[in-house]
């Protein structure tokens, strides 16, 4: 039994646990992520999405072994054990190659979900909800959990032949809208009903024995379903327990299976806590935290602005505008109106597109001459308390230090103790 199967199990039997599941690969939030869990005592789950990381790069230029590699540096250089690192891929399927034959679409996924087992992931989300070029839309519930099968089948056979034997742990099903938060303005979600969720797992059951995978059923450990948490550009749907309250029992019925909770971010401590409470045990967070370092990265420059020559200034936030407006590929579909409203979108917005454009190397240069400038010159307090109060409190209290790195992952991990606060209990790495 793996570290997140025994999380499982102790949930079932009656624990306040869950985990959160960090899905970004910035390098400050991966910093954030293994202090926060550091500082807990804590197992750490970092999740790269299928757009993130293939076998080809995807946007962050990442192959799953650069990115496997890439954290386990940073644990080492803080000296978090690699052994409490647990990865997972999230929306492992067709999601990259829509616009390709499904058959096609799906060979390219084989070879993903290759990439991702080879490289030492251990949660992967069988996701192939998503129709093909040559698909009827939308795809029957037992197209989907064929697919998902079929994945499932070259995950196993890489483990084995890679490793000798196979632990993963899967997860199914999908979220409705579609992950990074809704595209338009949103007043309401539809919780998923009990009746869909049950076929769901029910499908899937029936398609891993049709594929002669029945025998791994039991390390199927998690569902994903919409338990009415969302946000989109300006707002967010808060989880009303009450209207969640039939789903939230199917999993009673599924002794190794919890819900596992998309679009998370934004909501409030109670809301995490009642979700870890009505078994939806696996929180994802990403734009919030990308969000809450690009709030931190917006006050440095405020700060900067005020004590630094203009001439000598990063002028991030300027080039994160013009490069974003250059290159508007990753948010013209999804920020509408006017230029105004679309300007206010591309630097404010929940969904936080502006996560795409951090590893441009322009835009990193920046970033380092922002931190370099607020290094050399000691941060005013007042200032420091004017664009950014809470991590005022943290240096006053001796928490932090003053310098801008630490100020923005102080920023990043007053997200992520929500979510640790509501997955409390102690985490026992299993070995």
């Amino acid at each position: 039994m793996n570290t997140l199967q025994s999380l499982v199990q102790r949930h079932k039997a009656g624990s306040q646990i869950g985990i959160y599941a960090v899905c970004s690969a910035h390098p400050l939030v991966i910093d954030a992520a293994i202090l926060q869990a550091q500082n807990d005592n804590s197992v750490l789950l970092i999740e790269a999405t299928s757009n993130q990381v293939d076998q080809f790069g995807g946007y962050t230029g990442m192959t799953p072994v650069d990115f496997r590699n890439f954290v386990l540096a940073k644990a080492k250089h803080y000296d978090f054990p690699s052994t409490n690192v647990i990865f997972g891929g999230d929306h492992l399927g067709p999601n990259r190659w829509q616009h390709l034959p499904a058959e096609e679409a799906m060979q390219k996924s084989e070879d993903l979900i290759a990439a991702y087992v080879s490289a030492g992931f251990k949660k992967i989300h069988l996701d192939c909800s998503m129709a093909c070029a040559d698909d009827v839309s939308p795809l029957s519930d037992e197209i989907v959990a064929q697919r998902a099968a079929r994945l499932a089948v070259v995950a196993e056979s890489t483990a084995i032949a890679t490793f000798g034997s196979s632990d993963l742990v899967y997860v199914i099903g999908t979220e409705v809208p579609v992950p990074g938060g809704a595209a338009e303005t949103l007043n309401t979600v539809d919780v998923t009903s009990p009746q869909a969720a049950t076929k769901t797992i029910e499908t899937h059951r029936n398609a891993f024995e049709s594929f002669n995978i029945g025998h791994i059923w039991p390390r199927v450990i998690g569902l994903v379903v919409q338990p009415g948490v969302e946000f989109d550009h300006i707002g967010v749907i808060d989880y009303c327990s009450e209207k969640a309250n039939l789903l939230s029992k199917v999993v009673d019925d599924y002794p190794q299976m919890v819900f596992e909770a998309h679009s998370t971010d934004y909501q409030t401590q109670q809301a995490y806590n009642e979700l870890v409470r009505d078994h939806f045990a696996i929180l994802k967070v990403g734009p919030a935290l990308t969000f809450a370092m690009r709030e931190a990265l917006f006050n440095l420059c405020e700060i900067e602005a005020e004590i630094i020559p203009k001439a000598h200034c990063s002028n991030l936030r300027e080039l994160i505008e013009t490069r974003m407006c250059e290159a508007p590929e990753h948010w013209q579909k999804y920020y509408h109106g006017s230029e105004s409203e679309q300007r206010f979108s591309r630097c404010f917005s929940f969904s936080d597109r502006m996560r795409y454009y951090w590893p441009d190397d322009v835009i990193n240069q920046a970033q380092a001459t922002l931190f370099r400038n607020l290094s050399r010159v000691d941060i005013p307090l007042p200032l420091l308390s004017q664009y950014m109060p809470m991590q005022f409190q943290h240096v006053r209290e001796g928490l932090i230090s003053l310098e801008p790195n630490s100020l923005v992952l102080d920023t990043i991990r007053q997200v992520l103790r929500a979510y640790s606060k509501a997955c409390s209990e102690q985490i026992v790495v299993e070995v």
